[in-house]
């Protein structure tokens, strides 16, 4: 049953997406982390990695619209062995594209990535990174003992090569809650982050956005253990915001995932809903010219990036940022 939908109906609603604005591929589930509130499942035993023939492909295809933005995520992106091609790829493109590299920032500090950072750098690749808290007891516990210290020392290093500061290295973090409770405010939390982290550690970064964990993945298998699945639901569901539709990241973002195929979104990705809800259709079998005004596939889940301030890849839908 498909609540979200039957709430759509209710409110008069319909989602159907816009102009296509952002690219996201998931290149692979690998990754050097394990994280308890990932809905990829992503960990340093998964195989799947996107191939260079898949990166050519989809390279193909990009070079024939005009969307702007690239946006590379995992796993820990970085890990694959054709991430700095993928980059280098996408970057000889006309007209010029903008890349958006998800970084769980510890994968900076592992052996044979020493000069990754130095890397996106120079190619002024935007840095959206995971930190869950300010404090290490939260960021640990949520991603793994010493995962916090590592975190801080990866953003000293973007600070010092410019990140955060330059204009042109834009530096981003994401902050998602610790357990089934919808996020705090996202313009306050900024404000104590950028508080916190600059007073203790010398930290600076530019926007803080706050992401809603969806109940599918880890994140789900958590929650069953901790028998708080259908309360966690019908928090997300009693707290749907129409509001938030306007800026649903499903509006304007194609979801691809490491083999290529094609997705409304991330999570829908993860739940294997593909755009014909069959057999597995690939990015380069899509008409880029019949994208806009597509119905969005959606399902339960879509009420965590509806809930409250909403949810999307650029965090909360509805906040004023101060």
């Amino acid at each position: 049953m498909n609540r979200f939908s039957d709430r759509l109906s209710a409110e008069g609603l319909q989602l159907r997406r816009g102009r296509p604005e952002i690219l996201q591929i998931n290149v692979g589930k690998l990754c050097n982390l394990t994280c308890v509130h990932c809905h990829v499942n992503a960990g340093p035993n998964r195989k799947e990695i996107m191939s260079r023939e898949t990166i050519d492909r989809i390279i193909d295809w990009l070079v024939k619209t005009d969307i702007p933005t690239v946006d590379l995520t995992g796993g820990a992106p970085e890990m694959i062995p054709d991430f700095r091609y993928f980059i280098e790829q996408v970057k000889a493109l006309q007209p010029h594209r903008h890349i958006i590299d998800r970084c769980n920032l510890t994968i900076l500090l592992e052996r044979g990535y020493e000069d990754l950072a130095t890397f996106l750098a120079g190619n002024e690749v935007e840095i959206i990174a995971s930190m869950p808290c300010y404090t290490p007891e939260n960021v640990n516990a949520q991603r793994g003992e010493g995962v916090f210290e590592g975190s801080i020392a990866a953003l000293q290093l973007l600070n010092s090569i410019g990140y955060g500061t330059n204009p042109e290295l834009p530096l981003h973090l994401i902050y998602n809650p610790v357990g089934a409770f919808l996020p705090p405010p996202q313009a306050e939390l900024e404000v104590d982050y950028k508080r916190e982290l600059k007073k203790h550690f010398g930290v600076v970064f530019n926007n803080l956005y706050t992401l809603t964990n969806l109940p599918i993945g880890r994140f789900a298998s958590y929650l069953r253990r901790n028998n708080k699945l259908d309360e966690y639901m019908e928090l997300l569901i009693q707290a749907f915001n129409p509001a938030t539709m306007h800026g649903l990241m499903c509006r304007n973002t194609i979801s691809i995932g490491w083999r290529g195929e094609v997705y409304d979104c991330d999570f829908n990705q993860q739940l294997g809903m593909q755009w014909n809800n069959g057999a597995r259709i690939f990015l380069w079998d899509v008409d880029p010219k019949k994208i806009e005004n597509r119905e969005i596939m959606t399902g339960n889940h879509c009420f965590g990036c509806t809930a409250g301030a909403g949810s999307s890849c650029g965090g909360a839908i509805v906040c004023n940022r101060k």
